[in-house]
């Protein structure tokens, strides 16, 4: 886990917990990932909407929250929490994580009979808006993982480049691009990765060749050493590349390309997805490839479809105007 409930709170010098709290939530925390197998990234979130909830009970209650506060938690006082962050501009899609977040934790806590109070199980989930995936067009995507010749030594954008590859050409989640190893990555005659996603479900991905060049074109240019199980992708600095940095890459291709706001790392895992169906692969081999538990997960993507369909239907049907 690359974030404890220490490194959370000490950005808020005015929260502080009773240690049994403290105690109750390193321990969830560690159940999350070494039991459930969730993700450092899901765990640094996790904590964060506690960190929210927590200090909106402080303020609630006037000093640190304890157990005992938990325990005796009601629902109104929930409600009243949901309110604040929702007065604050907070989503309902980050509303209901939050809840999801509390939920689990009092489960947990019940579970463990450290105390049980189902309170939190009264509150009704926020409505979350219908929305289909932003995927970009085939051509953006090109363009947003075509070849960069102005530098051929910049191995920055060479690293650039791998990443948005592994995005876009095997339908990897950021994390999980970010996560290979010289051991696991498609080189030196690779083409399968073994993937673990998300609840540590593994998949197997293949690699197209352009992925595996661009991947070996990376490594031959990095001027640092790379070690067989430690992460391939590195910052300028040596260390671990973080997620934040090919948000700004792809930030910058937005202006550079004129790409729409909807242009996201994440879009272009959307737009594996999407292009592979439009092509007429099968519903079941994309979700394999993704990793959706859920087929319904899985079944968004047709909707995307579809939507294409009906705008070029309209723009290239000569009696579309009369619909």
């Amino acid at each position: 886990m690359s974030e404890t409930i220490d490194d959370i709170l000490a950005g808020d010098a005015e929260l502080a917990l009773g240690s049994d709290l403290r105690d109750a939530i390193d321990g969830w925390l560690a159940h999350l990932a070494a039991e459930r197998g969730q993700s450092a990234a899901t765990l640094t979130a996790y904590t964060r909407d506690l960190r929210q909830f927590l200090g909106f009970l402080k303020r609630h209650n006037g000093h640190p929250p304890c157990l005992g506060d938990l325990d005796r938690l009601d629902a109104k006082t929930l409600r009243a929490f949901l309110a604040s962050r929702r007065k604050s501009g907070v989503v309902s899609r980050s509303l209901a994580r939050s809840l999801s977040a509390l939920r689990m934790f009092f489960r947990w806590m019940e579970r463990e009979e450290t105390l049980k109070n189902r309170a939190v199980n009264q509150i009704t989930s926020p409505k979350i808006p219908h929305s289909v995936p932003k995927p970009l067009t085939v051509e953006n995507a090109a363009a947003v993982t075509a070849r960069d010749t102005s530098n051929r030594d910049d191995w920055i954008a060479a690293r650039d480049r791998a990443v948005m590859l592994l995005l876009y050409g095997c339908g990897l989640r950021i994390s999980e691009a970010l996560s290979l190893t010289l051991k696991s990555a498609p080189l030196d005659g690779r083409d399968v990765m073994h993937i673990a996603g998300k609840g540590g479900k593994e998949r197997m991905v293949p690699a197209l060749a352009i992925v595996s060049d661009a991947l070996a074109d990376y490594v031959r240019l990095c001027p640092y050493p790379l070690s067989g199980d430690g992460p391939i992708f590195l910052g300028a600095r040596g260390g671990p590349l973080s997620p934040r940095l090919i948000q700004l890459a792809m930030a910058a291709m937005r202006h550079d390309l004129g790409l729409p706001d909807t242009a996201t790392p994440h879009a272009l895992r959307h737009s594996f997805a999407t292009h592979l169906l439009s092509a007429g692969a099968d519903l079941r081999q994309i979700q394999e490839l993704l990793g959706h538990a859920s087929l319904s997960t899985t079944q968004l993507y047709t909707e995307v479809d579809r939507d294409r369909l009906l705008s070029v239907y309209d723009s290239a049907h000569p009696r579309a105007a009369a619909r």
